[in-house]
């Protein structure tokens, strides 16, 4: 799994709670190190969230669905964007789920299960 949001502590919840959960995380803080990340570690699943310097979760997302090698990975956007316009964004970038913050942790590892099991 690929966590990638640049507010630190944010990250630092998310990869405790994936890795208890018995994920193998990688992390990045913005776009282009995401892109990196993916390409070598070849996530299932990717939460990012929309708002970052840079590459926004969007055009990340984007990125990513234009790799042929990460068209199985699933993308879970996790963010304070919350408009119907923000969650078609979401979806039409290539995202499976859009989540809102704040969040619930069995809510998120719910939906994690699910996306990796049904796709």
């Amino acid at each position: 799994m690929l966590l990638v949001d640049d507010e630190p502590h944010i990250l630092t919840a998310l990869e405790f709670l994936v890795e208890t959960a018995g994920y193998q995380v990688r992390k990045a803080a913005e776009g282009e190190e995401a892109l990196r990340l993916a390409a070598d570690f070849l996530p299932d699943i990717i939460v990012l969230d929309v708002m970052m310097p840079g590459m926004d979760g969007f055009e990340l997302a984007r990125h990513i669905r234009q790799m042929p090698e990460l068209e199985d990975a699933r993308i879970v956007f996790l963010t304070a964007k919350g408009t119907v316009q923000d969650r078609a964004q979401g979806y039409s970038s290539g995202g499976e789920v859009y989540l809102t913050k704040p969040f619930d942790n069995d809510q998120l590892l719910t939906i994690i299960n699910e996306v990796l099991e049904f796709g």
